[in-house]
């Protein structure tokens, strides 16, 4: 069981190599999912992810793909495109996928990241809570 800590952890490079372990056969807690960050404009981003909640499939809304506001389901939705979702191993990799917002198991983060920790420095940014608000989560 693998135990990651996604404080101060850029979204992109945690979610590559998240997915290696999962498809590896890996069983993957990622704690304190709200506090991982995006880099980039803020607002365009918040706008991008509010284009992806408006689509429709317009003969069968209930076919529309669907974007959760909850942090942790969020990343967790997110994760879920970096597999092979339409294959029985990709599928097998996303049951063995767990994210909390914080940590509510007190668990430990047994395993460090190199390339994805963050130094909040000139670059613009959003943590997903922020961006989670800006799509209309109350917390």
């Amino acid at each position: 069981m693998i135990i990651i800590d996604g404080e101060n952890m850029v979204f992109g490079r945690l979610a590559s190599q998240v997915s290696k372990k999962l498809l590896a056969g890996e069983e993957v807690h990622i704690i304190n999912s709200e506090k991982i960050i995006f880099t980039g404009n803020p607002d365009y981003l918040k706008n991008r992810y509010l284009q992806k909640r408006r689509l429709q499939n317009k003969a069968c809304p209930e076919h529309s793909p669907k974007w959760p506001r909850v942090p942790n389901m969020f990343v967790k939705r997110l994760l879920r495109g970096m597999l092979p979702w339409k294959k029985a191993r990709g599928k097998a990799a996303f049951e063995r996928l767990f994210v909390y917002a914080g940590n509510p198991k007190k668990l430990k983060s047994n395993i460090h990241i190199e390339n994805a920790r963050f130094d909040v420095g000139q670059l613009k940014y959003i943590t997903v809570k922020e961006l989670c608000r800006g799509l209309g989560y109350e917390s």
